[in-house]
């Protein structure tokens, strides 16, 4: 897992578990693969680029899946999804990818 970048593993873990929540109807499966997805990005954010880079992406992770709900009242839930997730997937490879 070591070769595939933080932001990808980020933006799935966006993307990912709105759309298991989506499609299965389970809100907490979704939330499990959110979870899952930003625990291993913070985990290799951490190793990366430092404990407080890591700690601003995981901040920066969680308040996309919360500010992603409003935006979706205005834009549609995917457009607000993809949204914030391209700004956490940018910030992730500007601290922690770019370098590796």
């Amino acid at each position: 897992m070591a070769k595939v970048p933080t932001a990808l593993v980020a933006a799935s873990g966006l993307v990912g578990g709105y759309g298991v929540a989506r499609w299965t109807g389970k809100r907490q499966l979704g939330g499990a693969v959110l979870a899952v997805a930003g625990a291993a990005a913070a985990q290799r954010w951490r190793r990366q680029a430092g404990g407080t880079a890591a700690g601003v992406l995981t901040a920066a992770y969680v308040a996309a899946f919360a500010g992603s709900h409003p935006l979706a009242r205005k834009v549609g839930a995917w457009p607000a999804v993809f949204g914030v997730t391209g700004a956490v997937a940018l910030a992730s490879w500007a601290v922690a990818d770019r370098r590796g």
